[in-house]
């Protein structure tokens, strides 16, 4: 039996039509708008699975990223005050030679134990220094100096280190114990202890106890250049984790372009494609709405 196709039938299905070619032109439109080839989730399933794969590891990236600027500036200030600290230990050692000569007087002496007292108040502050609000040389009590003015020599600093986390299984410590720079409270070659058994020396002219001191202020320097060694050491691991995050990066946003972007020039092409169906599609519709009963009634 022969389908009977009404005037209502052909009006449906031509709404149907033009409904759908104006869905696909206002579609390539929002794309042009927004830039972004997916702006709901019917775009494309499969594309939004991996987009969201990608953002989520550009979040964990970029926090990864923080963590290495984090220990970038920890180490590095780090580095500044072992420099300061090996340059006052290398002056002291100069005075400490200066003054084992028998024959320098009082006078000279006492202009040498004031410059020492300088020097180790300047020690001091080193060694209570703060980055952003936290000393540095305490461990994980960043909230409490670790040397006392009077005590520093019997001071003992917290060594628990600091670890940042710089990427999935990475893990850097980014601080030093107090004690390992500057000796082991009550050691001999402890550089508050050094430094107060100079002062003392130095005030009773004791020649003997000054050139003693030398070895300890060796001691001591070896030490700290062996710190300092290891600081370097943590800065290049953390230089070579940076470089691979910022790969990680481009390629990251690489492949989520290629998933989200829209292709501007494809996109123009299909618009003009779009808007020419469209419109021929309103101008058969035209032909096809316009002819009513009345046309025929003549």
């Amino acid at each position: 039996m022969a389908l009977r196709v009404t005037q209502g039938m052909m009006h449906t299905q031509l709404m149907r039509n033009l409904n759908r070619n104006l869905s696909r032109m206002e579609n390539i439109q929002q794309q042009m708008t927004t830039g972004m080839k997916l702006n709901k989730p019917s775009d494309d399933p499969v594309g939004i699975t991996y987009s969201l794969r990608y953002r989520n590891e550009l979040s964990a990236n970029e926090q990864y990223q923080k963590n290495v600027d984090t220990a970038k500036s920890w180490l590095d200030f780090s580095d500044d005050m072992l420099k300061q600290t090996e340059a006052v230990m290398h002056r002291i050692k100069e005075l400490a030679v200066k003054a084992s000569s028998e024959t320098n007087p009082q006078e000279a002496l006492d202009a040498i134990n004031k410059e020492v007292k300088e020097l180790r108040a300047q020690m001091l502050d080193i060694g209570n220094s703060k980055l952003n609000g936290k000393y540095v040389f305490n461990g994980q009590v960043t909230d409490k100096a670790p040397f006392s003015e009077e005590n520093a020599a019997n001071d003992s600093t917290d060594n628990r280190l600091i670890v940042l986390s710089l990427g999935a299984g990475i893990q850097a410590p980014v601080n030093l114990s107090g004690n390992d720079i500057f000796g082991e409270p009550g050691a001999e070659d402890n550089a508050f202890r050094l430094m107060d058994e100079l002062i003392l020396s130095l005030e009773n002219a004791d020649f003997d106890e000054i050139g003693a001191s030398l070895d300890k202020i060796d001691s001591r320097l070896d030490q700290i250049l062996s710190v300092h060694a290891e600081i370097g050491a943590r800065s290049n691991r953390v230089d070579l984790v940076e470089s691979r995050l910022d790969d990680l990066e481009i390629n990251l946003e690489s492949m989520q372009s290629k998933v989200e972007a829209a292709d501007y020039a494809e996109l123009i092409i299909q618009a003009k494609i779009s808007e020419s169906i469209y419109q021929a599609s309103l101008a058969v519709g035209a032909k096809v709405i316009t002819p009513t009963l009345v046309d025929f009634l003549r």
